[in-house]
């Protein structure tokens, strides 16, 4: 894989209509089996007790799990067809940042993991999923540019 490729992919993943409305900013890096995305804490994240909802959780440790595993596939779009999430502790500011790393690759299926920790450095939730190989062509169409 080539440093070309991971900028595609960051270019994929910054541009997505769910990343631009979800997020305000994020900052995305990804090497060779392995992705990292942190994230600003701000309100607009918080649930009715004031700290990050835990869907705020599962979609960067799911886009970094992700991201990792199409690090080493250059060829298609991935899917994921399960992640389970632990969270261990609120956080309500600060930065986030989550780290993917790929645990497991066959041809077809992947598995990898994802660690979240706040900007102290301590964990704060982590998780694993399952991925495959999907039919559509990673391409300037899907942002793949």
């Amino acid at each position: 894989m080539t440093k070309e490729h991971f900028l595609k992919l960051q270019n994929m993943y910054s541009i997505a209509k769910v990343n631009t409305s979800f997020y305000e900013s994020t900052e995305c890096v990804i090497e060779l089996e392995k992705a990292t995305i942190s994230l600003t804490v701000s309100d607009k994240y918080f649930h009715a007790l004031g700290a990050i909802h835990g869907s705020v959780y599962f979609k960067l440790l799911d886009d970094s799990a992700f991201l990792a595993v199409n690090s080493i596939v250059a060829d298609v779009f991935l899917l994921t067809t399960s992640f389970n999430t632990s969270i261990i502790r609120p956080v309500s500011s600060g930065k986030i940042t989550a780290k993917g790393k790929v645990r497991f690759q066959s041809k077809n299926f992947f598995v990898a993991e994802s660690t979240l920790y706040n900007d102290s450095g301590k964990e704060i939730a982590f998780g694993m999923g399952n991925f495959v190989k999907s039919k559509i062509s990673l391409s300037p169409e899907i942002g793949y540019k």
